[in-house]
């Protein structure tokens, strides 16, 4: 079967598209035939082995697998041409991947495969960070920094659905523009000195709930201040390089609180959650409440030009990667 294979450590440049032998899976495994796989941050992580956890070389990037199940065992629920979508350790760059049973979940009728695949890493991961660790309430106002990323439009458009008034934060006006289209109720670029007074001005005496960061670097410490009493800021990402450092004095001050969260962590220590949170996220897509900006859509040969975006920053939305040039259902255009 067709992949792409990682080699040595390093960046998209070093990705090769090979021919390998197909997974052979576990008792607890279902394989699948791959149409769709999303390009995402830790993608760039795991290819540069700087990811919390280092697969042996070489592998087979990609961290969800949306199509049709190939086999499963008996007894799992599963059976051949299911339409499913899966999360995965790696290995979604291929035409078959293996999944876990309970990591693997059967797509409602008119959600496709585009879609299952732009959003099971990143708007799951972001739902678990703004529901489950941040427990953003209604009403509640809500920092998004690197708005117009993955995970950024994601989080502008859960933080709508949850009722929060949201306040999105990137570089450009083009990307304040997305921002704005996904939702956003206030969009201020951070190029500006006075960033930080902006987000004051516009949350008001209370200040910022909650801020949702996968950014990092310099943009934590004013995002900080943002924070008003009892406010909760949740670290999912460094996508800006730089690890911050938490001053603990300031956290004393408003009762503030920095917290992290992890997919795969999620994974390890509350897996219920991810087909709960899922659940959740097809129902509000079924409901038109959040839709996932799909950007661009590449061949499996062009893997490495989607990270690259990434690397690069240059990425708006999501990039879905065909694996299969048969997809499943027109694309959504809402």
């Amino acid at each position: 079967m067709r992949a792409i294979v990682c080699g040595t450590w390093g960046g998209p440049e070093q990705l090769t598209l090979a021919e390998v032998p197909e997974p052979v899976p576990k008792p607890d495994e279902v394989k699948i035939d791959v149409h769709a796989c999303s390009v995402n941050f830790a993608d760039l992580l795991m290819i540069g082995g700087t990811y919390q956890t280092r697969p042996s070389l070489p592998f087979v990037p990609g961290l969800e697998a949306a199509g049709t199940i190939a086999s499963a065992p008996e007894g799992s629920g599963f059976q051949p041409g299911d339409r499913v979508v899966a999360i995965l350790w790696h290995g979604g760059y291929a035409e078959q991947a293996v999944a876990s049973v309970r990591e693997t979940f059967l797509l409602p009728a008119g959600v496709s495969f585009d879609v299952a695949a732009a959003l099971t890493s990143a708007y799951v991961s972001t739902a678990l960070a703004l529901i489950r660790v941040a427990h953003l309430k209604p009403s509640e106002v809500l920092l998004v920094l690197g708005a117009s990323g993955g995970v950024g439009l994601a989080a502008v458009q859960l933080g709508k659905a949850l009722g929060a008034t949201v306040i999105a934060v990137a570089s450009t006006p083009d990307k304040l523009a997305i921002a704005r289209e996904a939702g956003a109720d206030h969009v201020i670029s951070h190029a500006a000195g006075d960033w930080k007074e902006q987000v004051l001005a516009v949350a008001g005496a209370s200040g910022v709930s909650v801020c949702f960061d996968p950014v990092g670097g310099p943009l934590f410490d004013p995002a900080l201040s943002t924070l008003g009493w009892g406010g909760r800021y949740v670290l999912v990402g460094f996508a800006a390089g730089q690890v911050p450092k938490i001053p603990a004095n300031r956290l004393l001050v408003k009762h503030r609180a920095v917290l992290g969260s992890s997919l795969r962590y999620f994974r390890y220590h509350d897996p219920a959650a991810l087909r709960e949170t899922l659940e959740q996220l097809f129902a509000w897509y079924a409901q038109g409440r959040i839709l996932p900006r799909i950007t661009a859509r590449l061949p499996l040969e062009r893997t490495a030009d989607g990270l690259r975006t990434l690397a690069e920053r240059r990425a708006i939305g999501k990039v879905v990667v065909h694996v299969r040039e048969d997809q499943d259902a027109p694309r959504d255009t809402r």
